[in-house]
């Protein structure tokens, strides 16, 4: 399994954008796609503009195809895309699952 963990610093005033852009993309991507295995979005309430996305695929190519998909390229890569100052990608390995 792979595990992708995104901190994502928003333009200023970008919060609501960014929220309404990833809710029109899980039902579009995560939730179609066969490898994705969890799509999770979270903010902070004390930190505005920044959000922290936690996703789970079952491979490398499943993210492969993640990131190719129509919706990723249209949603993710081009409209949220807009809104970001900067982000770090970062790769786990799962250690321990309940």
């Amino acid at each position: 399994m792979l595990a992708k963990v995104f901190p994502i610093k928003l333009k200023d005033g970008m919060q609501e954008r960014a929220e309404e852009i990833v809710r029109e993309f899980a039902p579009e991507g995560p939730a179609v796609e066969d490898g994705t295995l969890s799509f999770r979005v979270y903010r902070d309430p004390a930190k505005p503009d920044y959000l922290l996305f936690v996703e789970h695929f079952a491979d490398k190519a499943a993210y492969d195809v993640h990131t190719g998909s129509a919706a990723y390229q249209e949603l993710i890569a081009g409209r949220f895309g807009e809104l970001i100052v900067e982000f770090v990608e970062i790769d786990h390995e799962l250690l321990v699952a309940l």
